[in-house]
């Protein structure tokens, strides 16, 4: 006979609007795992209090969006080194009454990228639009892909090239990363990311066209049901264009393999949830 169901939550503040819920269901389903997950609002001031109810009533594990990533990541009593390198935390596991902390938005990136739109990252040329918390997370799962170059470019100069200069001096990794202002952008690139909040907005990051050709693959971290102003500019420049849902779906994947051992087949949540868009 089957137990009780372990339980599972994504936390925010907002969270109504979250597709994690849906996500895990159908990868329980698909799996075979016997599991609930829910949605939890936390008030502003009171994440920890949260969490740790939800742990004391037998939670088995979380995932955290806005705005409560950098709280995870010091509430975390152990951190994983892509959490540590992207100085937040997105899910938490709990094993043996301890906290561990994880940040699966970077490998989620990259494995969209590689598996889902078909561009392998080693030997390219990657820039990496934005240096705030999503632009970090990315870095170091990008750096692991083994491209040739990855440029950081921001609209202030400073801000990138403190990060490129953090990776360059503690990442084990073979690349060379540079980090420049958006009006210093020069060349041709093979993937231009975007993690800059421009698209939340409306808005185009300060970019030229000459940074897109027919082989470049433009990715914008945002989704939606229609294209990005992002994704918009780059198609007129001949790039192709994909947008953040693949991510959403492979780093979730990526916290469910964490939480329970097994990888599910994200093609077909993929597709649910696109068509779900239309």
């Amino acid at each position: 006979m089957m137990g009780a169901p372990d339980r599972y939550a994504v936390i925010g503040h907002p969270v109504a609007h979250s597709k994690s819920p849906h996500i895990h269901a159908a990868f329980a389903a698909q799996t075979g795992q016997n599991l609930t997950y829910e949605r939890l609002l936390a008030p502003l001031n009171g994440f920890v209090a949260t969490v740790m109810g939800f742990i004391e009533q037998g939670g088995k594990g979380l995932n955290v969006t806005l705005p409560f990533k950098l709280e995870a990541h010091a509430l975390a009593d152990m951190l994983t080194e892509r959490a540590c390198a992207a100085g937040a935390v997105n899910t938490l596991n709990i094993v043996n009454g301890l906290i561990l902390g994880d940040n699966t938005d970077g490998v989620g990136l990259v494995v969209d990228i590689e598996c889902n739109a078909g561009l392998p990252l080693r030997g390219k040329k990657v820039l990496l639009l934005g240096a705030g918390g999503a632009a970090r997370g990315a870095v170091l799962p990008l750096l692991q892909a083994g491209p040739a170059t990855l440029t950081i470019a921001n609209r202030t100069s400073a801000k990138a090239d403190a990060l490129a200069r953090e990776f360059a001096a503690s990442a084990n990794v073979p690349a060379n990363i540079c980090a420049c202002d958006f009006s210093a952008l020069r060349g041709r690139f093979d993937l231009v990311i975007n993690a800059t909040s421009a698209s939340l907005g409306g808005e185009l990051p300060p970019i030229l066209p000459e940074l897109f050709g027919s082989a470049t693959l433009a990715y914008d971290m945002m989704y939606g049901k229609e294209p990005t102003v992002f994704m918009r500019f780059a198609a007129r420049h001949d790039a192709a264009t994909r947008d953040g849902l693949g991510m959403l779906v492979e780093q979730a994947a990526e916290s469910f393999l964490l939480w329970r051992g097994v990888r599910p087949d994200t093609a077909p949540v993929y597709a649910e949830l696109r068509a779900s868009m239309d």
